[in-house]
C-alpha cells in the first residue's frame, strides 16, 4: 500500500475505492476520470506528479441507489418516451429524471461508506478539509466510452452533509439534457451507463492558480510541443471557456534535452475574472480581476516547465496525447494534477499527410477578430444566441455568434457552420467542440455579439494563422486537398517561405524540406510593434503619446529593450522547432527606411529618403550608429534561440550586402555579439540580390556559408526597374535573358566554391519553365510561400525529369 494514500478501511459490503486501489483497468467500475487519477496516484508520484489523494464511489453504488429507490424502472421508461429525432421533449424528460432522483432516499448503506472515507481524508488533512466532488459516468460493456463534461463538478464541498447533498446532485446530473443527447448521439444505451463519484481533497487554486495542458498542439496536432495555459483561481472559468488564458508552448526535445530555456512562446492573457470560494462557507463566486493581475502572467517559467514535465510523463505513461487539468495551491505554494485524459481531436486524425488548404478569393470589410482555429471558412447567416434555451433559433448552416458555450451547448454546436465566442482560449469548451465537430470557429473576439446583426450574412476565415477574421457578406474563396504520400520527393529541395509564427505547426506537415527564408518583418511588425531604437532609448523619447503607448505594450518588462529580443526570439524559436532539426534560415530585418518609420516611435529614429528601396536597408544598417545599438538586439535574440532555447538548426542570413567591406563588417559585429560564424555549428548566409553579389559571388563566399537568390530585387537592379512601378510592369521579367545570365552566373559560382544555394521566390512555381532552368543549372533549394509548394515540388520534379531524360538522350548519341 502506497504509504502517501489514506488508510484503506473494510465493510461489510464497501461501495467505494480509494485512489490507492484503483488503476485504469477500474475505468467499468469507477468511470475514467476516477480510473485516471487513482492510476497517477499509484503509478506517477513516484516519479514526482503530484495528484491529490481521494476516493471515488463504484457503479456498484449507482445501480443500489436506483434499485433501493425503486426508481429505475420509471427512469427508463421515461427514456422511451424521449423524442430521438427532433429531441423535442428532451427538457422536460431530463427535469424530470433528474426531479425523481433528487426526490429519492439517499441508501444508508453508501453513506456509511462514503464515511468511511471521508473519515480517512479528515484523517489525512485535518477537519477543516474543502472536497472537489466529480461526476464521472461509466458503461460495464463500454470500458473506453467517455462520457467528458456531461456530468457535473461541485467545488468547496466541506463536511460530511454537504458531501452526501453533493453525491446526490452527482447522481442526478448524470440525466442533464446534455448528457442524455450524448449518449443518443454516440449510440450510448441509456440503461447501461451508471456513474461514480469522485471525492477528492480539494486544491486551494481559489487562492492562487489553475489551467489546462495538451501534450501536444490541439489545433493543429503538432506534437512535438506541450501547450500550458493558466487563469487566476479555480478552474471552472478554464474549462467552461469564459476567459481568455495565458499561453505558453514548451519544446517537448529541448526540455528532455535539459536546455536552459524551453518555453517557445507566450500570451498573455486577459483572464477578466477570477473564481474564488464563497465567503459564506461553500460554493463558489466569479469576480473580476484586478488590472494588474491581468497585466502580469500567472505563472513563472519554472512552474511552467514542471507542468510541462509532468504532462510529459503523464503522456508517456498512456502512450498517447493527453489533456490534462492542473491547480495550483495557494496555501502550500505547490502544483497538483488534478485530472488526466485522452486529447481525442488531433489524435484521432490519422492522415497528416493530406493537405486541404482555404485560400479567399475576395476580402470584405472586417466586422471583429479574434483567435482563428480550425484552418478553414466558413460562410452563413449569423444567429445570435444568449442562451441555449434558444437552440430553436439556430438553422443548420448558420454561425452561431454568443458570449461563451458550456457542455449545456453541445446538442447546439453540432448544427453550427461556424462558432463564433466573445470570450474564451484555444482550450476553451467552445474551441475543443469545434475542433471536434470540425468547424471554423473564432473565440476571444471580445464584441462579435455587439458587432455582429442577427441574420446578417458573414464570412469567418481562419485560414491565415493564429487570427480569425469576421467578414461582412458571403465571400469567394477556394478550397484544394492534396495527398502528399503521391507527391515525388525531389533531389533539389523545396522549401517554404515564412513569417507568421502562428502558421508554423501546421505547415509543418507540409512535405518542405525546412524554411529557405524566414522573414522578420512580420514578427516586428505585427508581434513588437516597436522600433527597437525607441525601446533602446524609451526614457528619453521625446513624445509623450508614443512613451504612453510603449509602456502599454510593455508593462510587464522593466528593461523595455529586452521586450524585442523575447518577442523576437519567441517568433523564431516557433518557426524553428515546427521544422526542428531541418534549416530555418532567418533573415535578419529588412525593412526599408519608411516601413521601419511607421514602427510606434519610428520616426524619430529614421530618415526621409526619396528612394528608400535602394537607400538606408540591410547590412549598412546594422554598423551604422543610427541602427547598430537596435541590430545588436537583433544578434542578442537569435543567440537565445540558437543557445538558450536550443534551436541550432537555425542558420542567419543578411540582406543587401552591397559590398565585400560591409560583409566583413557586419560578420565581425556579429561574432562581437556572440554570433560567431562556425561557433556551435552557426552557418551565415547571404541574400543574392545585388549585382555586385553575382559577380563577387566568390569573394562574398570567403565570409558566408550559403547564398540565397533574391529574385526581385535582383530582377528590379539588374534591369534598373523599380518592381513596384505600375507604368513599368511590362518590363520587370524575372525570365529576361540578362536576369538569368546572373542567376547562372552565381550558381556556377557558388559551385566553385562549394557554397550552399537557393532561390526564393513565385517564379519556379509561376513558370515552370523556370524551375526547369534552375534544376538545369543545379540550385539546391527553391523556397516557396505555402500556397505555391505543391505546384513548385510538381515544377521541381518535370524539370528533374526532363533533366535526366535530357542527359540520356546526349549520352546515347
Amino acid at each position: 500500500m502506497n504509504d502517501n494514500s489514506i488508510h484503506k478501511h473494510s465493510v461489510m459490503k464497501n461501495y467505494i475505492k480509494y485512489f490507492n486501489e484503483i488503476d485504469i483497468h477500474d475505468v467499468p467500475k469507477v468511470g475514467g476520470k476516477n480510473a485516471s487519477l487513482g492510476e497517477m496516484f499509484q503509478k506517477l508520484t513516484s516519479k514526482g506528479v503530484q495528484v491529490p489523494d481521494g476516493f471515488a464511489t463504484t457503479s456498484d453504488a449507482y445501480w443500489l441507489f436506483l434499485e433501493e429507490a425503486k426508481i429505475k424502472d420509471k427512469i427508463f421508461n421515461e427514456l422511451e418516451n424521449l423524442d430521438k429525432k427532433d429531441f423535442s421533449n428532451l427538457r422536460k424528460i431530463g427535469t424530470s429524471i433528474r426531479n425523481t432522483i433528487a426526490q429519492a432516499r439517499f441508501p444508508q448503506s453508501i453513506k456509511m461508506s462514503v464515511e468511511k472515507g471521508y473519515d480517512a481524508l479528515v484523517k489525512k488533512y485535518g477537519k477543516d478539509v474543502s472536497l472537489a466532488v466529480r461526476s464521472s459516468a461509466t458503461a460495464e460493456d463500454l470500458p473506453n466510452a467517455s462520457f467528458a463534461g456531461q456530468q457535473e463538478t461541485y467545488l468547496n464541498v466541506k463536511g460530511f452533509d454537504e458531501l452526501i447533498a453533493a453525491c446526490h446532485k452527482c447522481y442526478a446530473s448524470l440525466f442533464t439534457d446534455r448528457a442524455i443527447k450524448y449518449r443518443e448521439d454516440n449510440h450510448f444505451d441509456q440503461t447501461k451507463v451508471a456513474l461514480s463519484i469522485g471525492i477528492q481533497l480539494m486544491v486551494r487554486s481559489d487562492l492562487a492558480a489553475s489551467g489546462v495542458n495538451f501534450t501536444l498542439d490541439p489545433d493543429t496536432g503538432f506534437d512535438k510541443v506541450v501547450l500550458v495555459s493558466s487563469i487566476w483561481g479555480l478552474g471552472e472559468n478554464i474549462v467552461q471557456g469564459s476567459i481568455n488564458p495565458d499561453e505558453y508552448f514548451v519544446f517537448k526535445p529541448s526540455l528532455k534535452k535539459g536546455i536552459r530555456q524551453p518555453i517557445i512562446s507566450r500570451k498573455l492573457g486577459s483572464k477578466e475574472k477570477t473564481m474564488i470560494y464563497d465567503s459564506s462557507g461553500s460554493g463558489t463566486v466569479n469576480l473580476d480581476t484586478k488590472k494588474e493581475k491581468q497585466e502580469q502572467f500567472v505563472l513563472t517559467d519554472s512552474e511552467v516547465v514542471k507542468l510541462a514535465e509532468w504532462s510529459i510523463i503523464i503522456e508517456e505513461h498512456y502512450g498517447r496525447p493527453m489533456d490534462i487539468e492542473w491547480a495550483k495551491d495557494g496555501i502550500l505554494n505547490e502544483l497538483f494534477i488534478v485530472q488526466a485524459r485522452p486529447e481525442t481531436v488531433q489524435s484521432a486524425i490519422k492522415d497528416k499527410l493530406k493537405i486541404t488548404t482555404f485560400k479567399l478569393r475576395e476580402k470584405g470589410k472586417e466586422i471583429t477578430r479574434g483567435m482563428g482555429l480550425g484552418n478553414k471558412i466558413s460562410a452563413g447567416k449569423a444567429r445570435i444566441l444568449h442562451s441555449p434555451k434558444e437552440s430553436d433559433k439556430l438553422q443548420p448552416g448558420e454561425i452561431l455568434v454568443t458570449e461563451k458555450t458550456d457542455p449545456d451547448w453541445d446538442p447546439i454546436l453540432k448544427k453550427a457552420a461556424g462558432i463564433i465566442t466573445d470570450q474564451g482560449g484555444r482550450t476553451s469548451h467552445a474551441a475543443i467542440v469545434a475542433r471536434e465537430v470540425g468547424v471554423a470557429a473564432i473565440v476571444g473576439s471580445v464584441n462579435a455579439t455587439k458587432t455582429i446583426k442577427d441574420g446578417q450574412e458573414i464570412t469567418i476565415s481562419c485560414a491565415d494563422g493564429d487570427t480569425g477574421i469576421v467578414y461582412d457578406g458571403i465571400l469567394k474563396w477556394e478550397e484544394n486537398e492534396v495527398d502528399t504520400k503521391f507527391l515525388k520527393k525531389p533531389e533539389t529541395q523545396p522549401m517554404l517561405i515564412l513569417a507568421d509564427p502562428d502558421q508554423a505547426f501546421k505547415l509543418s506537415f507540409y512535405p518542405a524540406e525546412g524554411v529557405g527564408l524566414m522573414r522578420l518583418e512580420f514578427v516586428i511588425n505585427n508581434s513588437i510593434q516597436i522600433h527597437p531604437m525607441a525601446l533602446r532609448h524609451f526614457e528619453t523619447l521625446k513624445d509623450a503619446s508614443t512613451k504612453k503607448e510603449i509602456e502599454k505594450l510593455t508593462h510587464h518588462y522593466p528593461d523595455k529593450a529586452d521586450y524585442f529580443v523575447h518577442k523576437l526570439a519567441e517568433g523564431v524559436a516557433t518557426i524553428a522547432a515546427a521544422f526542428y532539426p531541418k534549416d530555418v534560415i532567418v533573415r535578419t530585418s529588412d525593412f526599408k527606411s519608411n516601413e521601419y518609420a511607421n514602427l510606434i516611435g519610428g520616426t524619430e529614429f529614421e530618415p526621409v529618403e526619396s528612394n528608400p528601396m535602394i537607400g538606408f536597408r540591410g547590412a549598412s544598417r546594422y554598423y551604422h550608429s543610427r541602427y547598430q545599438e537596435a541590430f545588436e538586439l537583433e544578434c542578442k535574440a537569435m543567440k537565445m534561440v540558437r543557445e538558450d532555447m536550443g534551436f541550432d538548426n537555425v542558420k542567419i542570413m543578411i540582406p543587401f550586402c552591397r559590398t565585400i567591406k560591409e560583409a566583413e563588417k557586419v560578420v565581425n559585429l556579429m561574432a562581437e555579439n556572440g554570433l560567431k560564424r562556425g561557433e556551435n555549428g552557426l552557418q551565415l548566409y547571404m541574400m543574392t540580390e545585388i549585382p555586385n553579389n553575382v559577380i563577387l559571388a566568390e569573394e562574398f563566399a570567403q565570409y558566408f556559408d550559403g547564398f540565397s537568390i533574391g529574385s526581385n530585387d535582383l530582377t528590379q537592379l539588374t534591369l534598373g526597374v523599380d518592381r513596384d512601378s505600375e507604368l513599368l510592369s511590362d518590363i520587370f521579367d524575372i525570365n529576361d535573358l540578362g536576369v538569368k545570365k546572373m542567376i547562372a552566373m552565381v550558381i556556377a559560382s557558388a559551385h566553385k566554391t562549394h557554397t550552399k544555394i537557393g532561390l526564393c521566390g513565385q517564379a519556379p512555381s509561376d513558370y515552370p519553365e523556370f524551375a526547369q532552368f534552375l534544376v538545369e543549372n543545379g540550385i539546391n533549394s527553391i523556397s516557396f510561400n505555402p500556397d505555391a509548394l505543391i505546384t513548385g515540388i510538381k515544377n521541381i520534379n518535370t524539370a528533374e525529369g526532363h533533366k535526366v531524360v535530357f542527359g540520356m538522350a546526349e549520352s546515347s548519341n
